[in-house]
């Protein structure tokens, strides 16, 4: 795959995505738009990759939309129909939210706009106390995009979604280090450490199935109405698991107080009920 505005690398069992428009903060364009989305689906059928890192270089995570082309920036009329667009954010929200590894963001510079906003369907988000956020949207005349409308009221409660996304104001990421935003915030040399520390104890530790898995059931699980629907989903895949030799293996590394050497493989072993839920068409 070439590779114009991104870098991919995998190693030990982590793949990390650097977005690479140094020069330009690492902004959002149609081409890092189509990396992403091909990068997670490469990654999605790899078992090579257990989990994916993603970063920024240079200084910044990534600017927000390049906004080069002035006023028309946002303008899609003259490409498509208003029944037929797909917003670009969106489509690597959805390659992230698709993908069955564990996605871990590490903001190591400022996040603003799409940049902020795609790193909302990453299961973690590690970030520089020093970095500057802002759901920028309504300042520019447009409204927030890449899903964020789904994800971000999720993660941190509704009424900080409004404030963030009103407001549309620019923040330090400590600012915000109760909300429930990011995970962790720590010094800007702290940022891929802590992300690949973490990445690291999922590979060494846990089975590829099992994360899927209770991936598929984490996020999935915000969608059901109702305590007792999740109930039947798990005792489903409880029931499945239970049978399945990564089990086996789980509980005898346990006994014989050994790392566990887990052999399922996400991409050809999960349960012939999974998905569970109905895609929608998009």
């Amino acid at each position: 795959m070439e590779l114009n505005e991104t870098r991919y690398e995998i190693h030990k069992g982590i793949a990390t995505i650097t977005l690479y428009r140094p020069d330009k903060m690492n902004a959002f364009t149609p081409t890092i738009r189509k990396e992403l989305v091909d990068l997670f689906a490469e990654a999605d059928k790899d078992d090579a990759v257990r989990v994916v890192v993603v970063t920024g270089s240079g200084k910044a995570f990534c600017a927000g939309a390049d906004l080069s082309a002035g006023g028309s920036t946002f303008d899609r009329s003259k490409k498509t129909t208003i029944s037929e667009h797909r917003d670009g954010g969106g489509k690597v929200a959805l390659a992230i939210f698709r993908c069955r590894k564990p996605v871990i963001g590490a903001i190591n510079g400022h996040a603003v706009g799409v940049g902020i906003t795609m790193t909302l369907a990453m299961d973690m988000r590690i970030v520089a106390q020093d970095a500057k956020i802002g759901f920028v949207f309504a300042r520019r005349g447009v409204v927030p995009e890449a899903c964020s409308s789904w994800f971000l009221p999720r993660i941190v409660g509704i009424a900080k979604a409004t404030e963030l996304v009103y407001t549309g104001r620019i923040f330090r990421a400590s600012e915000e280090a109760n909300s429930g935003l990011f995970n962790y915030v720590v010094p800007r040399d702290k940022v891929l450490p802590r992300a690949m520390e973490i990445a690291k104890e999922i590979v060494d530790n846990t089975s590829a199935v099992s994360v899927a898995l209770s991936k598929a059931l984490l996020w999935h699980g915000l969608t059901e109405e109702d305590p007792q629907s999740v109930h039947l989903v798990d005792s489903r895949c409880f029931y499945w698991i239970g049978k399945q030799k990564d089990v086996k293996e789980g509980v005898q590394s346990f006994l014989e107080k050994r790392p566990p050497e887990f052999t399922m493989s996400a991409s050809t072993d999960m349960p012939d009920f999974y998905p569970w839920w109905k895609e929608p068409k998009i």
